[in-house]
């Protein structure tokens, strides 16, 4: 992709989250899921870190390489016309210097965003020193800037998914830090793990810039989001998580009755499938 084409992409990406419209993000994991998705008429697509490694055989938590992500998320980029944004996890190594390696990745690979998450893997309970996470979205960006693209660093904490500290401490930390990292240069702020509606608003109010939520069971809809302020919703692996769902639902149907329910309801039709992949 062309240097200037790619700027492009990533200047519309962050124009689709200054509102009023909410940017729904399908998250998708290969290109078939991408084809379709942007059939379907998003602006938009970001790929889910989990939803590519379960495809490709490992479990979530950077047990893909860099690499491989990377490959993953050019194969999708190459196939669809609209920005995309990479999920690259707590960017495979805790440094400034491995969060700029891995922005380089996603740029080579032609995306136009990335997410950063501050929870380290395989440590429970933990998030990385605010300070170093801060410094880390400060080096992704700038990896960008040193390419010529505008990077949308999508920063999240997992102050509330990992539930870090006692409940009532949660929302203020969550602030601090989504606030420290939009300072560091952040696009948009990602707090996964929230699905009240009194907690989202107080997100929308005290965070400095375009709040992500992650949809899930009680999560509010998508136009009470809108109207909330939120500018960002994600669905992470739930989509690809789904699909599984529904392979098991047709293995236990046939493994059972043997009928063909599962497989035949909602199927997109062959000759449709081969023309969503063949422009």
């Amino acid at each position: 992709m062309h240097s200037g084409e790619q700027a492009g992409k990533a200047e519309a990406l962050r124009r689709l989250h200054q509102g009023p419209r909410i940017l729904v993000l399908p998250n998708v994991w290969d290109v078939a899921s991408a084809r379709v998705v942007v059939a379907a008429g998003f602006e938009a697509l970001a790929t889910s870190s989990a939803g590519v490694a379960f495809a490709l055989g490992y479990p979530d938590g950077e047990r893909i390489t860099r690499e491989e992500m990377a490959d993953a998320v050019r194969r999708i980029v190459e196939r669809v016309p609209v920005p995309v944004t990479a999920d690259m996890e707590a960017g495979y190594g805790r440094t400034p210097e491995a969060a700029a390696e891995t922005a380089r990745a996603v740029i080579d690979a032609g995306a136009v965003g990335m997410n950063l998450e501050d929870a380290p893997r395989d440590e429970e309970g933990t998030l990385l020193d605010a300070a170093l996470q801060a410094d880390r979205v400060r080096a992704a960006r700038e990896a960008g800037e040193a390419a010529g693209v505008p990077l949308v660093v999508n920063a999240r904490t997992d102050v509330f998914l990992r539930q870090i500290g006692a409940p009532e401490t949660r929302l203020a930390h969550a602030v601090r830090r989504l606030n420290q990292y939009r300072a560091a240069g952040a696009g948009s702020l990602f707090a996964p793990g929230v699905t009240d509606a009194a907690t989202i608003a107080a997100l929308v109010r005290e965070v400095e810039g375009p709040l992500n939520i992650l949809a899930g069971a009680g999560c509010p809809p998508v136009k009470e989001l809108e109207e909330m302020g939120v500018r960002r919703l994600s669905v992470g692996s739930g989509a690809m998580r789904a699909t599984l769902g529904l392979v098991r639902r047709i293995a236990d149907e046939l493994r059972g009755p043997g009928t063909y329910t599962a497989l035949l309801d909602g199927a997109i039709p062959f000759a449709e499938v081969n023309r969503l992949l063949g422009g």
